[in-house]
């Protein structure tokens, strides 16, 4: 079956104050098609690292959702927001002789208290769905949220500066954090800032990877989408960065794409779970290694003719 339509993904480096969703909307104008999707959200006051996907690329986003992160952010110490970083205002204050008894020493405590597999509560004001709810819109109803601690990993946290300004009530902190999906940097900022006893939140936030996906290979979003639209990354590209790759002939490709188990000997020695079957430089499908052979799990619809 062939179709014109753009198929691929796109790395993104997403302005400030747009959301995940207006950045997909602007994608879906620029290429002039509907089948758009991103690989996890950036809030609005976040910048960075957006991977999108168009097309048969949207089957790919689930895999790279799960790949770890990096980002660059900075944490001011002295006061909280009620979503933990600088889209609300600040509501709650330390005290002054607390903020003063704070200094790179502490600070890098409370960082380093931060690292490796803690258990984070994510902010209230998240996506997390409660009873079928996201928790911000519970939150922005009025209501009281409890989320439950989930078990994330801090890979990598490092102090970059500190700024003291206690005298006006806050202290700067510029940080770089590598973490597992589902990590939320805000909830870092708080909870060092409620280490210290001084609360915190988040001023600047910017994702500089995800996973293979780096700034390197990232798109900035004009403000004239009449330019010509940037080529997209291949599926079959993505995919052997996701995935081991298992490479099958023509009549192994239609088999798989009609839901037959197909035997592929040497070719899979030593593969299990999942795989990226391709075919002539074209990706076929992701596949389950079965007993030696291999089944789709997920087909990319292609002209095999």
């Amino acid at each position: 079956m062939s179709d014109s339509s753009p198929q691929g993904i796109l790395v993104c480096d997403k302005p400030q104050g747009l959301s995940s969703h207006g950045v997909v909307s602007r994608i879906r104008r620029w290429y002039g098609t509907k089948k758009v999707g991103h690989a996890g959200t950036l809030d609005p006051m976040a910048t960075g690292v957006l991977v999108l996907g168009l097309g048969r690329g949207t089957k790919l986003l689930g895999y790279i959702t799960g790949e770890s992160k990096t980002y660059l952010a900075t944490i001011r110490l002295g006061s909280s927001t009620p979503t933990d970083d600088a889209d609300s205002e600040p509501d709650r204050f330390a005290r002054p002789e607390a903020l003063a008894g704070v200094d790179a020493a502490s600070i890098e405590a409370a960082v380093a208290a931060q690292r490796g597999l803690i258990d984070q509560v994510p902010s209230a004001v998240s996506a997390i769905k409660v009873d079928g709810r996201r928790s911000y819109a519970r939150v922005r109803a009025g209501e009281e949220v409890e989320l439950k601690a989930r078990r994330v990993e801090v890979s990598s946290f490092e102090v970059l500066d500190i700024r003291f300004a206690a005298a006006d009530g806050h202290i700067d902190v510029d940080v770089e954090v590598d973490c597992s999906s589902g990590t939320y940097v805000r909830a870092l900022a708080r909870d060092i800032g409620a280490d210290l006893g001084v609360f915190g939140h988040l001023t600047a936030l910017r994702r500089t990877r995800v996973g293979a996906f780096d700034l390197d290979r990232a798109v900035s979003l004009p403000e004239d989408l009449d330019v010509p639209a940037p080529e997209l990354m291949s599926l079959a590209e993505v995919a052997r960065t996701l995935l081991p790759v298992v490479r099958v002939g023509g009549e192994q490709a239609k088999a798989l794409m009609q839901g037959k188990t197909v035997a592929v000997g040497d070719g899979i020695a030593g593969s299990s779970g999942e795989v990226a079957v391709i075919w002539e430089g074209t990706l076929v499908s992701v596949a389950e290694v079965r007993s030696g052979g291999l089944k789709s799990l997920t087909a990319f619809a292609i002209d095999l003719a």
